[in-house]
């Protein structure tokens, strides 16, 4: 196909303002421009979550590796119209980043995490704040997956408890229970630390 035609065709799906199922479908049916325009529409999303979950943006990228390959794998059997891409990739990478934090969790103790060097002020506060993520990451590997996943897809990715549900496929009662009850566990994970992490004035 001549580039000027690949490149009306690509532009196409923006205009037309074809889903997210469609071009995954479309994918599996030979189309590389659809391949390339949903990477575009879903990386940036997929990419933040992972980063919040895990606060390493290398790790970040080797999930949203993942999580891509993955929704290339299920492509040809994919059924429009069942589910969103978006859901389905919520869920694939929340699941993959609790895996690994759970094998960080189970490599690193917490208290052999080496402390951040002195800097200046501006580069203090940056270190704290990303002294708190990690600490944050690190007690989420703490909770049981469903609690872990309901507390990250609400407060970090700020969904509401109706798209959680329909992500985990549970009701909106059980992501709220999830949610109230992995909220609880985390501050009694990091009760311990608040002084370290510049919260003894909370």
């Amino acid at each position: 196909m001549p580039v000027a035609m690949r490149q009306m065709k690509a532009s196409m799906h923006h205009v037309c303002g074809i889903d997210d199922g469609a071009l995954l479908v479309a994918f599996a049916n030979g189309d590389k421009d659809a391949a390339r325009d949903l990477a575009n529409r879903v990386l940036p999303r997929v990419l933040g979550q992972a980063t919040r979950m895990l606060s390493d943006r290398t790790e970040a990228e080797d999930v949203a590796q993942d999580a891509m390959m993955r929704l290339w794998k299920v492509a040809s059997e994919w059924r429009q119209g069942e589910a969103k891409v978006s859901t389905w990739l919520y869920r694939v990478v929340a699941n993959l980043c609790i895996d690994r934090l759970r094998k960080r969790r189970d490599r690193v103790a917490l208290d052999q995490v080496a402390e951040p060097a002195d800097g200046a002020p501006s580069a203090g506060a940056q270190m704290q704040t990303d002294a708190r993520m990690r600490a944050l990451s690190d007690a989420l590997a703490q909770l049981p997956d469903r609690q872990a996943q309901a507390v990250a897809l609400r407060h970090l990715e700020g969904l509401s408890n109706p798209q959680i549900a329909q992500i985990m496929d549970i009701s909106v009662r059980s992501v709220e229970s999830l949610t109230a009850r992995g909220k609880r566990a985390l501050a009694d994970i990091l009760a311990g630390r608040k002084a370290e992490l510049g919260y003894d004035d909370d």
